[in-house]
């Protein structure tokens, strides 16, 4: 979307979340994730975290699948703390979805990942998968180039906080 600048600008779309419902056999039939992009400003510059996936050692932004009675920010939220150590305010408009494939045992399957900014305040030293990734805090620009997924590489570039309502 082109503003009256000229300069690209991110549109919200409001959408009231409701928690999901997972079936008692846990299924991932949804094949869909919730992700977070941390962003913080550091000298007045933004700054997005990225980690190290498990097993690819790829750069990605922290994901997961649908967590029973969470909403979908929620959920990325856990997942930012999980994989990155990350606690701040989980803003609960997406601000865009990425496709990509998930190899799950001998199946490959399309999934989309629902992204939702997360304003970082505290980087923790010690959390859950601190052994298994690597983070680190990166201009949009660069971080665009780290991950391989053209998808989300856009959404990053075009990411602009100031633009979330409060």
């Amino acid at each position: 979307m082109t503003g009256k600048t000229g300069k690209k600008s991110m549109s919200l779309i409001r959408v009231k979340q409701r928690r999901i419902r997972l079936p008692a056999s846990q299924k991932r039939e949804l094949r869909t994730q919730f992700g977070a992009l941390c962003y913080r400003y550091r000298k007045d510059k933004l700054q997005v975290l990225l980690v190290t996936s498990r097993t690819s050692g790829r750069w990605i932004i922290p994901k997961g699948w649908p967590m029973h009675k969470a909403t979908p920010a929620d959920t990325a939220a856990r997942e930012a703390y999980e994989e990155a150590g990350v606690e701040g305010k989980i803003h609960p408009i997406c601000i865009g979805i990425f496709s990509r494939t998930d190899d799950l045992g001998r199946k490959r399957l399309p999934s989309i990942v629902a992204v939702f900014p997360l304003h970082t305040k505290n980087l923790l030293s010690e959390f859950p998968e601190i052994g298994q990734r690597k983070r680190k805090w990166v201009s949009r620009k660069k971080a665009a180039v780290m991950v391989d997924n053209p998808e989300l590489a856009q959404l990053i570039r075009g990411f602009e906080p100031k633009l979330l309502s409060k």
